[in-house]
């Protein structure tokens, strides 16, 4: 009876948070965008036994303007792949929130403490700004990290400004800037330990998520 009562509980929850989460648009197509959706992941982890998992779920850009459509992105995925992403380690991902996140770690794109974007990685971020030219439904948030060495706000501005750098690549590559967005987290979202050299290499990315909007 108790588990049965936490289920309820649970299913309570995912429902109210799923429609705090959820947009409307034409018809009724429903979309979680990721501030609240992070939260209904968490309760989905409840019922299917792996938070982690379900909280991946509408977790990466936040919450945007329409909300996130699904997207067929096998053509785009393949071709950001082969400019060049995977030999040099950028990872490409079909997300669970819709959207693609083209994880990009700082040994290919910047130098230690600077923002000037690497040689190697511009052929990628073309790929991802013929995407965008090509696609005009598409959208793009870049998003800074940082490892948690060095001061809160120096590390803030430095993710801060290599995301810029991303998205003012992307506009000098012909993308309408009104389709970007860029975003510092410093290190408040690591994915791996700070304590190892490599954990903190891993937490040094630009993560620039692709996304369809609601039609």
């Amino acid at each position: 009876m108790k588990k049965l009562s936490q289920i309820a509980a649970s299913v309570s929850i995912v429902a109210l948070l799923a429609g705090c989460a959820a947009t409307d648009t034409q018809g009724g197509r429903t979309a979680v965008g990721a501030g609240a959706g992070a939260a209904v992941g968490a309760g989905l982890g409840a019922l299917i036994g792996d938070s982690s998992k379900a909280a991946a779920i509408g977790a990466g850009i936040g919450a945007v303007a329409g909300g996130v459509a699904g997207y067929n992105w096998a053509g785009i995925k393949q071709d950001v792949q082969q400019s060049g992403a995977t030999s040099l380690g950028v990872d490409v991902t079909e997300m669970p929130d819709g959207t693609l996140r083209v994880n990009i770690p700082s040994h290919v794109s910047f130098d230690s403490g600077k923002a000037q974007l690497k040689a190697e990685l511009l052929p990628v971020l073309d790929s991802v700004a013929r995407a965008l030219v090509q696609h005009p439904e598409l959208r793009a948030k870049a998003i800074g990290h940082t490892d948690s060495t060095g001061g809160a706000d120096l590390n803030q501005r430095l993710s801060l400004e290599r995301a810029h750098a991303v998205t003012n690549y992307l506009v000098q590559r012909g993308v309408n800037g009104g389709y970007l967005m860029a975003e510092g987290r410093g290190p408040n979202s690591p994915i791996a330990d700070n304590s190892t050299p490599e954990g903190r290499a891993m937490n040094r990315r630009v993560e620039l998520y692709l996304y369809a909007i609601q039609q």
